[in-house]
């Protein structure tokens, strides 16, 4: 049996993670990332079962440093305004970080691997459990108008989402030349706590 090398994995998984970002699901093959890597397609299946496995693997790799970081200073027992400043202070700092390993996640996320990650992470359900807890405060203390989940994830954190892509992509609209700073996360936040409280 052939051992596992570490940084030949770390190889893969760097050039599958660029392949999906760059081709999407249709432009990716073990054949190519073989041919990436520089090895053979049998020593891809040292490391996965196949295809599947491979994509399934990475992603909750990711899933689970991304919600992890999420969480990291944060309390439930924040005031609804600390705690989700602290969540967008934690969110921006891992997509700004690691961009193409959140660009793979947003494009898993959406596929039939989707379900699979989240479902293979323990956790999730924590991590889900935590901002249920957090949202139910902001309720009870008064901190959050009643509003369905969609609704209040679209203005919790739509305006960061759409801050980082502007950042990621280097200009907003009209191709204007854009790079997000603290001030302009924090004009945004101000905002939208203007709309989430009563």
């Amino acid at each position: 049996m052939r051992i596992r090398d570490i940084d030949k994995e770390n190889l893969v998984i760097e050039n599958a993670i660029d392949q999906i970002v760059r081709d999407g699901f249709q432009g990716f093959s073990m054949n190519k990332l073989a041919k990436a890597c520089s090895i053979s397609v049998g020593t891809l299946y040292i490391y996965y079962k196949d295809k599947d496995d491979l994509i399934q693997k990475i992603g909750s790799t990711i899933a689970l440093e991304f919600f992890t970081k999420t969480i990291d200073g944060f309390s439930t027992e924040m005031s609804f305004e600390e705690g989700l400043w602290k969540q967008w202070e934690n969110r921006a700092d891992f997509t700004m970080k690691f961009p193409k390993e959140v660009a793979f996640f947003e494009i898993i996320k959406h596929s039939p691997h989707g379900e699979a990650i989240l479902d293979s992470i323990k956790e999730f359900s924590d991590f889900r459990e935590i901002m249920k807890k957090f949202i139910e405060n902001g309720h009870t203390n008064n901190d959050l108008i009643p509003m369905t989940f969609e609704v209040f994830w679209s203005i919790a954190y739509g305006p960061l989402y759409t801050l980082l892509n502007f950042h990621r992509e280097g200009k907003s609209m009209g191709g204007k030349p854009f790079t997000l700073t603290k001030d302009i996360m924090r004009e945004a936040f101000q905002a939208t706590i203007k709309a989430l409280k009563p």
